[in-house]
This record gives structure tokens, C-alpha cells and sequence, in this order.
């Protein structure tokens, strides 16, 4: 595959979404530092607007857009993240924008999605195809397709997110991040080569939906059923064909965690950090505890991707 995005691009992207995207904190806690007698960095994407790194990746894309892509509008696919992300970017840009949902997508983010400005379009994600859907109204409409993470401009925005975690606290020994279709962690994986080039990369991905793992270690892309996770922001069924590649070429292995395991690690963020995290955004933190014993004496970092979750399923998972 030629001309696959470069680390130059997710510097663009960091151009186009200054003053726009929150620069987010990055948290520490000496819990973990001493249980895993290392360095823990937690970059905090569920303070990113709308709760999530995807508005990097949307605002970066929509922004490029040229004046007749701007009336015409935006058409996505999402299970919430990329959804409210497109929606509050679109409205920031005013850019009308329709968003292909899932039936049983969290009710919060189908409320926020419409709230930012979109205009949502429901399908059964067990029996009905999100990306045909996608495409028929882009091209009945004229609109422009921006996907969930298969896109240069998407992740390349998404890069950023780690792009400001080494600018703020400088080489790495490791990097865990979360993965559904791979934009956050292909974006990452650029920055990592470019800042840190040491550093070990790790995606991490719901045991239930391992298709990014089984990918990655049989080096050709893997479709699975819609799999069955708490962790909804990642239940996806293949990785993309542009994350795949940069994946392959850039992360050094891909990990899986349990839906027991992320409860763990939500009721851990909540309780020690103070701060909300949804099911998927816990996939990183998840996977670096139970890597802890070869951490030692490292600098380790965390991408906390999202916490958009409904907090009345919140408190039923962290509460049993």
C-alpha cells in the first residue's frame, strides 16, 4: 500500500486542532507506581470535548474539507465516540452531519450525537451492514464519508493524543493503547517512532473481539463476528486496511484483555483517580497490570481513550 500517512501528518494534524481539541492532562498516581515499581503515565482522553480522543481525529478530517464537501455535509458510522465526535466538529465547522447508529448503542451518546447537531440513523449492527449504509446516503447525498478510523485525516488526528503525551514527558519504555479498528493506535504508533523510537508499543483489544491480535500475529487481516464486550467502542469486526498496515510495520504486539478485567480497572480509575473511564477506554491500563512484573523499573504510558459511558450502567458494573 502506497503513501500510508507519516508522522508528518499527525504534526499537521496537531496544527489544524490547536485551540480546538483539549490538550489533556496526563495523570499519575503513586498506587500504581508502586505496585508496578515503575513510571505510569495516564494520558486523559476522557477529558477530550465530547469525552474521547475521536474529536481529534473527526475535527482534523472535517477541517480539510473544501467548500463543496462543506455544504453538502458529512456522513459517519459509529457506535458513539466517532459519532459525537463527527457531530460537535461538524457543528463547530458548520457542516451539516448524519450519523449511521446502532440500535443498542449507550443511550447517553445517541443523546449527545443528537445533541451536538447530528442527525441519526439507527440499523441493527448484528444483522444490517453499517459501512454499506454509510456509503448509499453518501452517495445518494453527495455527502463525504469520513469512517471511524480507516482513514489518513482520522488517524493522523488521532496521533496527536500521543504526539502531546511524549512532548509533555518525554521518552518511553512502553505504550498501551486502545484498539478497535486501530486509528487511535496506528495514529500512536507514528508518534512513538518519531519521539520515542525504543519505546515498545502495545494495542490491546477485548478477548471476546481478537481479530486485531490474530491480524497482527498472522500477518493478514482478520474478519470475526460482531463480538460480545462491555467494551462497545470496540467491537469492531476487522482492522482497517491503512491502520493494518501501519500497525504491522510500527506496534510491537497486540494484547487482549477480559471483560472482568476491565470492571477491574474501572472501579480502580473511580475509586484511586477520581475520574470516570468507559469499558473500552480501560483496555490499556488493563493490559499493562497484568504485564506489571516485566514493567519494572520503566517509564509506562497509558492512552485512556474515552469515558462516555451511561452512568447508570456504570455504577451496575463497577457495583457487582
Amino acid at each position: 500500500m502506497q503513501n500510508l500517512p507519516t508522522y508528518d501528518d499527525v504534526v499537521a494534524a496537531a496544527g489544524r486542532i490547536e485551540g480546538h481539541a483539549h490538550r489533556t492532562p496526563v495523570m499519575r498516581s503513586r498506587t500504581v507506581d508502586t505496585d508496578f515499581g515503575a513510571e505510569v503515565f495516564f494520558k486523559c482522553e476522557n477529558l477530550q470535548r465530547m469525552g474521547a480522543f475521536k474529536f481529534r481525529g473527526a475535527f482534523n478530517a472535517l477541517s480539510r474539507f473544501d467548500e463543496q464537501q462543506r455544504r453538502a455535509g458529512v456522513v459517519a458510522f459509529s457506535s458513539g465516540n466517532h459519532a459525537q465526535a463527527i457531530a460537535l466538529s461538524a457543528s463547530l465547522l458548520g457542516i451539516p452531519s448524519t450519523i449511521v447508529m446502532p440500535l443498542d448503542a449507550p443511550a447517553s451518546k445517541v443523546a449527545a450525537t443528537k445533541g451536538y447537531g447530528g442527525n441519526v440513523i439507527t440499523y441493527d449492527r448484528y444483522t444490517e451492514d453499517r459501512e454499506a449504509i454509510g456509503r448509499g446516503l453518501a452517495e445518494k447525498h453527495g455527502m463525504t464519508l469520513i469512517p471511524p478510523f480507516d482513514h489518513p485525516d482520522v488517524l493522523a488526528g488521532q496521533g496527536t493524543a500521543a504526539k502531546e503525551l511524549f512532548d509533555e514527558v518525554g521518552p518511553l519504555d512502553a505504550l498501551f493503547v486502545c484498539l478497535g479498528g486501530g486509528g487511535l493506535l496506528s495514529g500512536c504508533s507514528l508518534a512513538a517512532r518519531a519521539l520515542s523510537p525504543d519505546c515498545k508499543v502495545y494495542g490491546v483489544e477485548p478477548a471476546a473481539g481478537d481479530d486485531g491480535q490474530q491480524s497482527f500475529r498472522s500477518g493478514k487481516r482478520v474478519h470475526i463476528d460482531t463480538p460480545k464486550t462491555i467494551a462497545d467502542g470496540a467491537q469492531t469486526q476487522s482492522l482497517g486496511q491503512i491502520t493494518f498496515e501501519i500497525i504491522r510495520r510500527n506496534v510491537d504486539d497486540i494484547l487482549t484483555a477480559t471483560d472482568e478485567q476491565l470492571v477491574d480497572a474501572m472501579r480502580f480509575y473511580a475509586s484511586r483517580m477520581k475520574i470516570v473511564v468507559e469499558p473500552t477506554g480501560c483496555l490499556s491500563f488493563a493490559a499493562a497490570r497484568e504485564m506489571k512484573a516485566s514493567l519494572r523499573g520503566k517509564r509506562v504510558g497509558i492512552i485512556i481513550s474515552g469515558g462516555n459511558v451511561d452512568l447508570e450502567r456504570f455504577c451496575s458494573l463497577i457495583g457487582n
